[in-house]
Order: C-alpha cells, then structure tokens, then sequence
C-alpha cells in the first residue's frame, strides 16, 4: 500500500504511537470478555512471487495463488472485486478453495461505486456486487468500503444515503482517506452515524497519515489495516503497541478482529503475521493460525515446519 508512504530515512522521526481510547467506544464493548472472540488475520492479495520457495512450493503459478494462500491464513483482504464486478459463478470457485476451513473473504466494494460515482445511480450496480459476493456462503467476511482521497465531507449527503441503503444483514466497513473527515465536528457525526447505522470504522496505521489510526469503534468488530516497512524495526514496536490495545478491546468485549498486513510489495507479510500472531496467542490465548514456512532444501529433501514455534 502506497497511501502514507514515507522514505525509510523518515521513519525513525515519525510518532507510531495509538491515541487515547475514544470515549464511544465503551458504549460498543461490553465491558468484559465474550467467550470466543475470533481473530482473522491475512493479507491484501493471494501473494507474490517472493513466497514461492517460501511458504508457497517451487513451482507454484500465479493462478494458484489462492490454492496456496488458504493453507496459510484465515482471511484475505480480497481487493478483486474493486476492479470488476464478479457473478456468483466466478465467486463460488473462489470460495470453493477455502471449503472446510475457518476463513474469512472480505472483499472490496468496486471502486466505479466508491471511487468514481459519487454514489449516485449506483442502485443496480450496488445489487450486482452483492449477488455475486453472496456466492461466499460461510466464507463472507466484512465488506469493505474506501472511499478514495478526495472525497470529503462535502459529499457526506450522498454517502450517508448510499449507507443507509445497504442491506441489515450484512457487516460493512468504511475507510475514510480525505483529512477533513478526522477532525472536528465532522469526525464526530462521521462515527455518530456509522454508530447508528451498524457500519463498521476501518483503521489504518500507516506512517504519514496518523490521522487515520484513529481508533473508533462503532461495532464490537473491528478491521485494521496495518502498513509495514519491509521488517524495519518500527514495524515490530508497533505490532507490539497493536497486540497491548487488541487485547484490551477483547478484555472489553470486543467479538471479531479482522487484521490485514500491508508491506512494500506484501514481500515480508508472512513473518510479520507470525511476529503478531505468535503475540497475541500469548498474551491473550487465542490459536492464530500463522503461515508455514519451507525448510531449505537439504541432500534427503526439503519439508514444511514453521520456523516459529
């Protein structure tokens, strides 16, 4: 993800730590612990050529990708959807390779609604993206909403209308990028209204736009989107910074946490979901599933460990 990138040279200057606990977010939680709160965690795409001889085998093709991708985590930040509306047909297949496991789609409202309509007349164009990703069954996570930079609160008339239309039985996330929705009395009847809606606040910790990790809750769910820096040693800091506040929230009453690692190229996500992972069933009993990585190869034959546990 390239939204708040900086130079690595920066990245030493700039202040990672997590605002206070907004005020609303205690009349969301409980205020103690459900019984089994579930964590997913993934990452934004299927994977890179990087894994291969990593966590995915020599030889694996592009096209599957997915295949591979479903041994490794329990959720996917599915961006697909974003660029073309899929029927049910083509979405089934996808959720056929996950059959028999606990994992989550979570897939990303296409951007000619969120990017390029300023949602007017996007009724039918909204109906078809639902069919299709309603051929997920058991596997639908939280769809997710981004609206692009420049869309600012001048046009909260339109977007509080379109979410408002969206269906009750469904889980839908929002993430705001333009400045002006995370400040002021704007802010305030942003997360007031997704709060009354039912509509999720996604959060985003990326190093140039701090705004963005602003830590409201408006379900007892929540869907961050980390961005990483290829293994610098903030990135563990952070993670460190994250798992204290996730476990908190559980201790709450949060119920469902959906975690997505960004990094430059998504090269180095797999060892830092095992970094958090390994973390959080620490310090708050969960069982993370984390990725598997490949053994070098030695003279009798390479085989699968997790190098972590």
């Amino acid at each position: 993800m390239k939204f708040g990138h900086v130079s690595d040279n920066e990245l030493d200057k700039v202040d990672f730590s997590l605002p206070a606990e907004p005020p609303g977010n205690a009349g969301v939680l409980g205020g103690k612990p459900v019984p089994k709160p579930v964590f997913y965690i993934g990452c934004a795409n299927r994977g890179t050529r990087e894994w291969i001889g990593k966590i995915y085998p020599k030889g694996t093709k592009e096209a599957d990708y997915l295949d591979e991708y479903v041994h490794h985590f329990n959720s996917i930040e599915f961006n697909a959807t974003h660029y073309q509306v899929y029927g049910p047909a083509i979405i089934s297949k996808w959720a056929e390779k996950a059959k028999g496991r606990d994992f989550k789609f979570c897939p990303k409202v296409p951007q000619i609604i969120s990017h390029y309509s300023g949602f007017n007349n996007v009724d039918q164009l909204t109906d078809s993206f639902l069919e299709g990703i309603l051929a997920f069954g058991e596997h639908l996570g939280p769809v997710f909403l981004q609206l692009g930079e420049k869309f600012s609160p001048a046009n909260k008339k339109n977007l509080f209308r379109y979410l408002a239309s969206l269906p009750t039985d469904l889980t839908f996330f929002l993430e705001v990028r333009h400045p002006d929705w995370l400040i002021g009395q704007e802010k305030k009847e942003l997360f007031d209204t997704l709060r009354s809606l039912k509509i999720g606040a996604v959060i985003t910790d990326t190093a140039g736009r701090r705004d963005c990790a602003q830590m409201e809750l408006t379900l007892p769910k929540t869907f961050i989107r980390y961005v990483g820096n290829s293994l610098h040693p903030t990135d563990y800091t952070r993670m460190d910074v994250w798992a204290q506040r996730m476990k908190y929230w559980l201790d709450q009453g949060l119920e469902e946490i959906y975690f997505f690692m960004h990094t430059h190229g998504e090269v180095h996500a797999p060892e830092m979901i095992v970094y958090l992972a390994d973390k959080m069933n620490e310090i708050a009993g969960l069982q993370i599933p984390k990725p598997v990585f490949i053994k070098p190869e030695s003279p009798t034959g390479g085989q699968q460990i997790s190098l972590f546990d």
